[in-house]
């Protein structure tokens, strides 16, 4: 058996998704399982280890990114397989609970494991079809140290609560009766949208995860549903959007697509204009001087998933990056559905722009903690906390208005236009963007807090 794994680390790129590569040596036959849309790796893979990808499978409608299903089936011809409830707008086969897939000696059965969405169903691995389970695919039901949450756009017929107690019924039914030793390979990891709590750990064991995850240890069901419905992050609101493009029959990604750098003068007009044009260099970069109208998302971060949340889907983009990036930085977009990023202009690190855009270059103020506790003490300012929901927990700064930052263009309005505004997140990356944002809304008050919450709390203990 060939059991290949492909991750996109979190902090670099935005997704944490893990996607999977299985194979027969025997026979030469494999399938693909939740792919990404760039697919080279997995077609270099198959020919390097003499595979022939003859399926893909999806676990479930994804909607924090645009799958490559499409993308494999155009390269290879391979059928595209979803749990029997799917609909979608291309012929899919439909996999029931309990059917076997066989490659040849190594076998796959499906396992329905509905409650992330109606449609989930995880992928139980043997090296042969009479043999002990090596491995269960649970895509976005069972995660290293957390669960799916069952709240996101793909709901269809029925509510959180249903999809909260359908993940009960899943996890104490069919997936931890499992034997102790079959290893757990989940479709996200550490810092996704799709749970709570999820480890950094890329695999785990059943067993293991009977112990220590705190979302199936023994508890009523009632109390499984309060447990995976409180404190979710918010969802951004390009996931409504990527769902759509899953079930869609969609133009496929070029592999090979290359953006272009861009005069002065295009970029200029495409400000006034008002497209929007990301900046991804650092925030602090960002602070010393930017275009103005531009929205800060530092490459460094989660930079694929912000930038669906300060973004629509379809929107036409232009980046600013340093050298090099340009390219990995429009692919990261085109990963979530966002193929509109259409050209490039590089900044050095000494931050020095065209002379001919010279005009529209600021600076971005930024507050200290000891400057936010001078301000709130004297004077009327509004802070906005974007943390999602569960970060907010750990404390919050007194009268902050917690707007989380995946909604932040959808409340806007809420934001009060009479007072200086300061933003601030955990650790001062997400309220760059944030202060960004709102100052291309037109803001001109608007300060983000250094360091963050993390700041502010370290200040707050030692004063």
């Amino acid at each position: 058996m060939i059991l290949e794994q492909y991750y996109i680390e979190c902090l670099s790129h935005g997704l944490s998704h893990a996607s999977y590569l299985i194979g027969d040596k025997s026979t030469g036959r494999a399938v693909v399982v939740d792919p990404r849309r760039d697919i080279t790796d997995y077609l270099a893979d198959a020919r390097r280890l003499g595979l022939t990808i003859e399926g893909v499978l999806n676990t479930h409608f994804h909607a924090d990114f645009v799958s490559g299903h499409l993308e494999l089936l155009d390269a290879t011809g391979a059928w595209i397989g979803f749990g029997e409830t799917a609909d979608t707008a291309y012929p899919i086969r439909r996999l029931r609970h309990g059917e076997r897939i066989s490659l040849g000696e190594v076998d796959l059965e499906v396992l329905a494991t509905p409650g992330h969405t109606w449609e989930s169903i995880s992928l139980l691995v043997r090296e042969h079809p009479h043999a002990t389970p090596t491995a269960v695919l649970t895509g976005d039901c069972l995660f290293i140290g957390d669960v799916g949450r069952p709240d996101l756009a793909n709901l269809g017929d029925g509510t959180t609560t249903d999809l909260a107690r359908a993940m009960y019924r899943t996890l104490h039914q069919v997936l931890l009766p499992l034997p102790d030793a079959v290893t757990v390979l989940p479709a996200h990891g550490a810092g996704s949208s799709c749970g709570k709590n999820l480890s950094a750990e890329l695999t785990s064991t059943i067993g293991e995860q009977r112990r220590t995850n705190p979302s199936v240890q023994p508890m009523s069901e009632d109390a499984f549903v309060a447990l995976i419905t409180d404190g979710q992050p918010a969802a951004p609101t390009y996931f409504a959007a990527d769902v759509a493009l899953n079930k869609a029959d969609r133009p496929v990604l070029d592999q090979h697509r290359r953006i272009p750098d861009i005069t002065p003068a295009r970029l200029r007009a495409a400000l006034a204009a008002g497209t929007r044009v990301l900046d991804a260099r650092t925030p602090d970069d960002f602070a010393a001087g930017h275009l103005r109208g531009s929205v800060n998302i530092g490459f460094d971060g989660r930079f694929a998933e912000t930038g669906g949340m300060v973004a629509d889907i379809g929107d036409t983009i232009l980046l600013i990056t340093y050298p090099g990036q340009e390219q990995q930085a429009a692919m990261r977009l085109a990963r979530i559905g966002s193929d509109g990023a259409s050209g490039y202009l590089n900044v050095d690190t000494d931050g020095r722009f065209p002379a001919e855009l010279a005009d529209l270059v600021q600076s971005a103020p930024r507050t200290t903690v000891a400057e936010l506790h001078h301000v709130l003490a004297t004077e009327a300012v509004t802070v906005i906390d974007i943390r999602n929901p569960g970060e907010r927990e750990s404390g919050v700064i007194p009268d902050a208005i917690p707007i989380p930052l995946a909604q932040l263009r959808t409340r806007i309005g809420e934001i009060p236009t009479d007072t200086p505004v300061v933003v601030h997140c955990a650790g001062g990356w997400r309220s760059s963007v944030a202060a960004s944002l709102l100052r291309a809304h037109g803001f001109d008050q608007i300060t983000d807090l250094v360091g963050g919450y993390t700041a502010w709390a370290a200040h707050t203990v030692t004063v």
